[in-house]
């Protein structure tokens, strides 16, 4: 392929004061070196000096030292499992990043810059972040000094993370041995963030359609939608918006991504419903997963789907069983409503009832059973959703249950034969909610992925920090785009 011009595009602005803290993270064996330049001031993010306790292998003694050494061991995990003979560099800081006590913005990070039509660029006018445009074409395409020039990456993470009224009580752990808790495991943001900047997003506007300056992101190569029976780089503006919220139906045709998926991904999640009292109810159900609790298996869990009787302001399930709940959800599966308490809350005081597994029906209208949220490390019992339509459907055939057994069956389990997060040819899909998510719309693995994977657009507490098969497919993506 004969390349047209060099093209180059910044997309944020270099900071001028590259070099206060820095700190480098490579390793003797490693493939790529990424070196990080830390831009807070004295005593703020990766500089503040609070004294703290090492903790889960990080060996720092103040709260900045041991961020520092978070984001040097994932650095040094990309280091180890990409190749390129140009460093890839790095700006990173904390800061003040959007809070509510419920929910917060955990990090965030993109390239810097992005090229097109460089020496042996594999796809001619395609956008290349920098990092994968400089290994690709096997120079700094973008010479860097101290003093005047760019970063490939720049990543922001939540200094208020864990305070009250951000994510209140939920602060980042800071050990390197994914031991969180309940807590929010500081490695794995960090790596899913750094993945970004290599190059898991598109440059396209989601929201708008709009390609920069006419020229396809290589991600835009590869998202295909099943509606229109067009790839990104075929579509209009227009087309691409409609696409950015066709949930379900926006997927990856990378061939490296599709042959591993079967290696990572489990069966699509389901409810089978069956029993001498089933009636209308009798059927498969498709339905929602829990981010607490042991993952369903192909071998189903299965008993008496049992209501419990109405938490009344409390909410069903908010407050210990009373005996009659605890007779009914002993050795069954035990249905309660959403609503008014959090989801690990019910499932607990369900599990101390004697349940073996629990269905939380949906309180609102909606076409696909919701995901669970929520975290618990003592829950042991398997946890799914339903809809609104169907629990009310499961609820008319358990009326003239006894005491002890409905004789509705419910078994909790996967179909392995269909894999969660793919579509009928085993294409992975794309994330694309409705509304739009801007900053996760279509650079994320769909949350229908199961097992979780590392670039979702949540951090979910059973990931590990790998990032390949058997247990991650951002490897495998990468390998796609041209890493």
């Amino acid at each position: 392929m004969k390349n047209k011009n060099l093209s180059k595009l910044r997309l944020l602005a270099s900071t001028a004061t590259l070099a206060v803290g820095l700190m480098a993270a490579s390793s003797a064996n490693a493939a790529v070196t990424l070196r990080i330049f830390n831009i807070n001031g004295a005593g703020v993010g990766f500089n503040d000096a609070t004294p703290v306790a090492p903790v889960g292998g990080n060996p720092g003694t103040t709260l900045g030292q041991q961020r520092i050494n978070a984001f040097v061991f994932a650095a040094q995990k990309w280091g180890a499992t990409l190749t390129s003979n140009v460093e890839v560099r790095i700006i990173a800081q904390f800061s003040a990043l959007t809070c509510t006590a419920t929910g917060a913005v955990l990090g965030s990070a993109g390239a810097t810059t992005i090229f097109s039509d460089f020496p042996n660029a594999p796809l001619a006018d395609t956008w290349y972040s920098g990092a994968l445009a400089d290994k690709l074409a096997g120079e700094d395409l973008d010479p860097f000094d101290n003093t005047t020039g760019t970063v490939d990456i720049s990543a922001n993470f939540n200094v208020n993370l864990g305070n009250p009224g951000c994510l209140t009580g939920t602060p980042f752990y800071l050990g390197l041995d994914n031991n969180h808790g309940l807590a929010v495991d500081f490695v794995t943001v960090l790596t899913h963030e750094m993945g970004h900047g290599l190059g898991f997003q598109t440059f396209t506007n989601g929201s708008s359609g709009a390609q920069i300056q006419g020229i396809p992101s290589v991600w835009d190569h590869f998202l295909y939608d099943n509606t229109s029976g067009l790839n990104w780089t075929q579509m209009s503006n227009a087309q691409r918006v409609a696409s950015a919220i066709n949930t379900n139906n926006l997927v990856w045709t990378g061939a490296n991504v599709t042959a591993a998926a079967p290696q990572v991904l489990l069966g699509v999640p389901r409810l089978v419903v069956s029993g001498p009292a089933a009636g209308a109810s009798a059927g498969t159900y498709d339905v929602g997963l829990a981010s607490f609790g042991p993952l369903l298996t192909n071998t189903a869990a299965s008993g008496d789907v049992m209501p419990i009787s109405n938490g009344g302001v409390n909410g069903e399930g908010c407050l210990a069983f009373s005996a009659a709940d605890k007779l009914a959800v002993t050795g069954n599966v035990a249905l309660i409503s959403r609503g008014v308490c959090g989801f690990a809350v019910k499932v607990k005081n369900a599990q101390l009832a004697g349940a073996l597994g629990v269905i939380i029906a949906d309180n609102v209208a909606g076409a696909a059973p919701p995901g669970l949220g929520g975290a618990d490390p003592t829950i042991t019992i398997p946890t799914v959703s339903v809809t609104l339509a169907d629990a009310t459907k499961l609820r008319a055939a358990l009326v003239k249950r006894s005491r002890a057994k409905s004789g509705v069956i419910g078994a909790m389990g996967r179909n392995p034969l269909v894999l969660a997060g793919t579509d009928a040819l085993g294409r992975v899909r794309m994330y694309a909610p409705n509304p739009f998510q801007g900053g996760s719309s279509v650079s994320h693995y769909d949350i229908s992925a199961s097992r979780n994977l590392l670039m979702e657009p949540a951090i979910n507490a059973d990931l590990t920090h790998e990032v390949t098969v058997p247990f991650d497919l951002t490897l495998q993506l990468f390998q796609d785009i041209g890493w």
